[in-house]
């Protein structure tokens, strides 16, 4: 214990020291010469590089900020202006100063070269940082302008770091200096070497040696490594577009789904189903502003106030409306119809025409970096991963439960689920109510990919009737399937043919299916199915 002791305070004393060293060295930052701040600051970055407020002491120049005392000669930044008055902070300290005049202060001022050299000193500063994620930053800058004057930073940082992300970048910016400028034998062995890389850069360092080198050998490995780069970028190409098509299913996934639920049991089309999608996004929408200060977990909240507000609308739609119409197909869809452009209207009565953004939460903003040509974003991933769980709750409803099984019932053969006590009109109205509130759960991850507004539904209610047809009226597997089969064959046709002729070349393609299997991939069993 007593060693430990000791040694905490000779830490303690070494930071203090090494603080008082910087504190001391940084006064040359004060002179009016602009060739004497430039040494000083090419000094500061030489000697205390792993110095976390010399970060800290160039960010605030860089941005204007950095003053001192006329009196004392102390070093600090501004933090706010009150009139003829100033807040500052002592850098080295971080104790905040009493306020004083503006004219106690002298701002420490720069030019563009002296800015230019402060943002190459703060790209080293972060290439020696402890922070992993600042290295990796600071290592994929390099990487991004690479310059010969960086080798031999590049070859320091990559004998002390520890991460194998960071040294994989670092290992890959000095590849391509040595391709560029080592010697013969130590260019072969680089190009070669770039091979196993897949960013922009290596390829245009491959490209630009195919082009403007003489030399027959290196022209031909440099061939061989574009090949193996670019057949890397095809695949990587591939699995991002498989996964846009994924999370297109995905989200017609949620917008079929309550459809296939009550077309399945009660045979009606509803029309104003994507106003229930809208309404949902309108709830998510309406609690951010209710709770500005609870973004984080507005989009939480909102699925089960959606699900619920979205049932409700349902439910009063099948009582009001549906209910008095049953058997009337043509009819039905000319009421639903009706009821979507009210909807429609309602909301541009309270919420106005104009599209609303929906703010996305941090954990849900940015994109899993997988390689330096695979990026995935961490919407689209929540919302996969949403839309299984959704999938896999309403699956255990309509299997496990009373409920599920006397929907079933319903679905497969309603008089005689009438004659054993199944209250078909209860049934009905829970079913719609079920099927809306998943409806407004797929607007809930709608106002997360796109802006909020009165026509949100209409983009997806023929998408919808498409899934539910082709995979088979009534059945969640073929719902399941059919979502993600469409989701990813759009996907893959749009770069190709542009997103308007993709959604054609869809709609023909399930013309011609419905032609063949009129009841889709799994048709639904009982009498009432073959009606």
């Amino acid at each position: 214990m007593k060693i430990f002791k000791i040694i905490l305070l000779n830490l303690l004393i070494l930071t203090s020291l090494v603080a008082s060293n910087l504190q001391t060295d940084s006064q040359e930052l004060l002179s009016n010469s602009f060739s004497k701040k430039e040494k000083a600051i090419l000094n500061l970055t030489k000697n205390y590089k792993d110095n976390e407020k010399l970060e800290v002491l160039l960010q605030k120049l860089l941005g204007g900020d950095l003053y001192y005392t006329k009196s004392d000669k102390r070093v600090v930044f501004l933090k706010e202006k009150k009139a003829k008055e100033y807040l500052t902070v002592d850098v080295f300290t971080n104790n905040q100063l009493e306020i004083a005049s503006k004219y106690d202060f002298k701002k420490v001022k720069i030019n563009n070269k002296l800015r230019n050299i402060i943002k190459a000193s703060l790209a080293k500063i972060n290439l020696f940082s402890r922070n992993e994620d600042k290295r990796l930053s600071s290592a994929k800058n390099l990487l991004k302008y690479l310059k010969i004057e960086d080798k031999e930073l590049i070859v320091e940082a990559l004998e002390s770091e520890k991460s194998s992300n960071v040294r994989d970048v670092l290992d890959e910016a000095n590849t391509i200096l040595i391709a560029k400028y080592g010697s013969d034998k130590e260019k072969y062995e680089a190009v070669d070497k770039l091979g196993s890389f897949i960013s922009s850069k290596t390829l245009v360092t491959l490209k630009d040696v195919l082009k403007n080198s003489k030399d027959e050998k290196l022209k031909e490995i440099a061939k061989s490594s574009l090949d193996i780069v670019e057949l890397k970028k095809s695949f990587y190409s591939f699995v991002e577009t498989a996964f846009f098509g994924l999370s297109m299913g995905s989200v017609l996934l949620l917008a079929a789904i309550g459809l296939a639920i009550t077309f399945g049991v009660m045979k009606v089309i509803n029309m104003a189903h994507g106003e229930l999608i809208m309404i949902g996004a309108y709830t998510t929408y309406t609690i951010q502003q209710l709770m500005p200060g609870l973004i984080e977990y507005s989009v939480i909240i909102a699925i089960p106030a959606a699900f619920v507000v979205s049932g409700i609308v349902g439910i009063l739609i099948e009582r009001l409306v549906i209910r008095h119409l049953y058997g009337r197909p043509l009819e039905t869809l000319l009421a639903t119809f009706g009821v979507s452009l009210i909807l429609q209207q309602l909301v541009r009565t309270i919420y106005s025409p104009l599209n609303q953004e929906v703010k996305t939460p941090s954990w849900m903003s940015g994109a899993w970096e997988v390689n330096s040509a695979l990026f995935l974003t961490y919407n689209r991933l929540y919302i996969v991963v949403f839309s299984v769980m959704v999938f896999l709750a309403i699956l255990y409803v309509m299997k496990k439960t009373s409920l599920g099984l006397k929907v079933r019932a319903v679905s497969q053969n309603r008089p005689i689920a009438r004659a054993m006590g199944i209250k078909s009109s209860f049934i009905d109205a829970a079913t719609f109510g079920i099927g809306s509130g998943i409806a407004g759960v797929a607007g809930v991850a709608l106002s997360q990919l796109t802006n909020v507004g009165p026509n949100l539904g209409q983009a997806y209610i023929v998408d919808s009737f498409m899934v539910v047809v082709f995979g088979g009226v009534g059945n969640l597997w073929g719902t399941l399937i059919a979502a993600l089969t469409l989701g990813e064959i759009n996907k893959f046709i749009e770069p190709i043919s542009g997103a308007v002729l993709a959604k054609v070349i869809i709609l023909v393609f399930i013309i011609l299916f419905i032609q063949k299997r009129p009841r889709g991939l799994f048709p639904q069993k009982g009498r009432d199915a073959q009606d």
